[in-house]
């Protein structure tokens, strides 16, 4: 009797380490993409601060087009939590495989919001000093927004071919 304790209890502990180990993935996923979402906002409110302050000294109005491009790199993290979700609900016993799909899928979308920041930075301050390009400049931001829904929607296929 006591065998069958032991064995239930070991079996309980493995499914909740395996189960873990499917969140520890989740959260990779979204924990990797606010990184780059975070260090890409930061660079691009960086330059429209200092976009807009050249834009004051030389007494120009202030566009708000930048506060835009302040905030592409956010939506990586919207595309975190979406893949987040979708891995919360991976079979334990394949925790490796849910693991290694947050990290990769993850910090692909974070270098893609890294990347996108440091576009919107330079996209801040050609438009404060011309007042043009804002849809040429959006454009091209949103190709490497691309890279991100690309890696969400197929690490989704991936997750929901995997649980046939």
């Amino acid at each position: 009797m006591t065998e069958l304790i032991t064995l239930a209890t070991e079996t309980a502990t493995v499914d909740l380490t395996q189960k873990a180990l499917v969140y520890a993935g989740a959260i990779c996923a979204i924990a990797c993409a606010a990184i780059g979402s975070a260090w890409g906002t930061g660079a691009a409110a960086s330059s429209a601060i200092g976009s807009w302050k050249k834009c004051f000294v030389q007494n120009k109005p202030a566009p708000f087009q930048l506060m835009i491009f302040a905030g592409c790199p956010l939506s990586q993290t919207i595309y975190g939590m979406i893949l987040m979700f979708t891995i919360m609900g991976g079979t334990p016993a394949a925790w490796a495989f849910y693991m290694i799909t947050g990290i990769l899928a993850g910090v692909a979308m974070g270098v893609s919001a890294a990347w996108q920041g440091i576009a919107c930075a330079s996209a801040c301050d050609a438009f404060s000093e011309t007042g043009k390009g804002f849809a040429n400049q959006m454009v091209v931001i949103c190709i490497i927004e691309t890279v991100a829904i690309f890696v969400m929607a197929f690490s989704m296929v991936l997750l929901s071919s995997f649980a046939k």
